[in-house]
């Protein structure tokens, strides 16, 4: 297999472009699988290259593995026909829905057998923050701008409790309305990263899923941490495929998941610390979901702008 890593907001789709798209990939029968912006770089290519060879012997073809830093250049990807599947979080696959017509064909599912999360807030375990009006004023961190339990859970609802206030429609407005309702706020770039902020006090609140604390900081810093509001469920993350994907190749790709769950539960157990997927849909799985990312102020209209 072959691996990437991408810095830039466009540089993956940009690159890929160069190499020729549909032709290039059809003659070197190789299938491009974008994954989530990495929460643990030091480790994690090694991870994915195993997953990507076991994909590769099962589909037979060539699999090369691409990870960008941001959710952007993976959604302007499938959206060039450059990478055929990639993992996501929830929000950035309902924006690649949307802007790109990539339909999700699996969701991560956990030892309990969901097929979702629990938004959660995060303080200090030595803070008085309970409730999210006790964030004003103070230190947030967020995964991403596009991401789920790190971002439009917690500030949707900060938005309908009337917490954070807009002045208009766009996303600007959004931003400046936060910038007058924190002290500071900051997009860590991943759970990881928005934990580790919080264990070490550079924040006084994160936002992540209910099991972020535990799949992400080592021991004596989850003992510095502490849940303090539950927001909702949210979507697990899915694979989507790219639109035009042929039906074969969209198939193998399922088909070798699904295998994987069953016989090598534990190559995706080390690699997203769930057990393995399930075949779903677009409106199964984001549908409702989805419909609140659009309505979040400038969010929606701020990821799929023409450009």
């Amino acid at each position: 297999m072959i691996r990437t890593r991408l810095a830039g907001s466009f540089l993956l789709a940009l690159a890929l472009g160069a190499c020729g798209g549909e032709e290039a990939r059809d003659a070197q029968q190789t299938f491009r699988l974008g994954f989530l912006p990495a929460e643990r770089a030091d480790d994690f290519s090694g991870k994915a290259d195993t997953l990507a060879a076991y994909l590769s012997r099962e589909m037979g073809v060539r699999v090369e593995v691409f990870m960008p830093t941001a959710y952007e250049p993976l959604i302007e990807a499938l959206r060039f026909n450059n990478v055929d599947a990639a993992f996501m979080d929830a929000t950035p696959a309902w924006l690649a829905h949307r802007r790109a017509g990539a339909e999700v064909v699996l969701a991560e599912v956990r030892d309990d057998g969901r097929t979702h999360y629990i938004a959660t807030g995060y303080a200090r375990t030595d803070s008085d923050i309970d409730e999210l009006a006790d964030l004003v004023g103070r230190r947030t961190a967020h995964t991403s701008w596009t991401g789920s339990s790190g971002f439009v859970f917690p500030i949707g609802r900060m938005v309908e409790l009337g917490l954070i206030r807009p002045e208009g429609d766009e996303f600007p407005h959004l931003q400046r309305a936060m910038e007058r309702t924190f002290a500071s706020y900051s997009m860590a770039g991943g759970y990881k990263a928005a934990m580790e902020m919080l264990a070490r006090g550079q924040v006084d609140a994160a936002f992540g899923a209910d099991d972020a604390a535990e799949r992400f900081l080592e021991p004596a810093d989850r003992a510095r941490v502490r849940p303090f509001v539950q927001l909702g469920p949210v979507p697990s993350h899915p694979l989507v495929v790219r639109q035009g994907l042929n039906e074969a190749t969209r198939e193998a790709f399922v088909a070798a998941m699904l295998k994987l769950t069953e016989e090598r539960p534990d190559l995706y157990r080390n690699l997203y610390g769930v057990r393995g997927v399930v075949r779903t849909t677009t409106e199964e799985h984001l549908g409702q979901f989805g419909r609140a990312v659009s309505a979040l102020p400038g969010l929606h209209a701020q990821f799929l702008q023409p450009r």
